[in-house]
């Protein structure tokens, strides 16, 4: 029988990314003479990416810039987010553990993620925890990124998985939306980035600590284990 695969969105699943991620914002627009963001309210608009995070914080000042202008924060950005990828993201509390009870159990792990792929393994080799994951897909690994559901059809093939043995995990509505048009199960965890309460957001589970990973899963997909 196929071992199940649990594929795993990774800013704001894995791993707590919003200090490096804020900091970078908050470098390029100090740069340029523009206000830092308060980094609480900066959070919940982390998952819809760094462009968008840039954006916003010069809307919220009242500032428009050229497109131009904004393709090159963007490039400035990533190339300062990527000297200080892991300066302060780290594994969510019991991730590790829950993790470990999963591999013991015969579970493959992916990262299915809207992260670019070379960005995605950069912070996942910092962090010693590229070795668990068969597979690590990006936004750009392939043709489509989520909510398609070929980025997860292709993250589960690629941890050499099937759609009917597998459950997907993550923090936002894309995750959630990529399961259902997959027709897979979905754990959300309460903790990412997420500007509507997840729970909200129509789960099979949702989970507030790694601890209670495990039991959701058996509770929403006893089939997959």
């Amino acid at each position: 029988m196929t071992a199940p695969v649990i594929a795993f969105d990774l800013d704001g699943t894995l791993i707590d990314t919003a200090p490096d991620l804020i900091a970078a914002l908050n470098w390029v627009l100090t740069e340029r003479e523009f206000s830092a963001v308060d980094p609480v309210a900066a959070r919940p608009a982390i998952g819809y990416g760094a462009r968008i995070m840039i954006e916003n914080s010069l809307r919220d000042q009242n500032v428009t810039l050229a497109k131009s202008d904004i393709d090159a924060m963007h490039a400035d950005f990533l190339t300062y987010y990527s000297a200080h990828i892991a300066d302060g993201s780290r594994p969510f509390p019991g991730l590790e553990d829950a993790l470990d009870t999963l591999t013991q159990r015969g579970c493959i792990l992916a990262v299915c993620t809207n992260k670019g792929e070379r960005l995605s393994r950069l912070l996942l080799d910092q962090l010693g925890l590229a070795p668990r994951f068969a597979a690590i897909c990006g936004a750009d690994t392939f043709a489509n990124r989520k909510p398609d559901p070929s980025h997860l059809f292709g993250t589960i093939e690629r941890a050499a998985g099937v759609p009917e043995r597998s459950i997907m995990v993550g923090d936002s509505i894309t995750d959630i939306k990529t399961a259902r048009n997959a027709d897979i199960p979905v754990v959300a965890v309460d903790f990412g980035y997420t500007e509507i309460p997840v729970a909200e957001l129509g789960p099979d589970a949702v989970v507030s600590h790694y601890d209670d990973m495990i039991a959701a899963m058996e509770e929403i997909a006893p089939h997959v284990f």
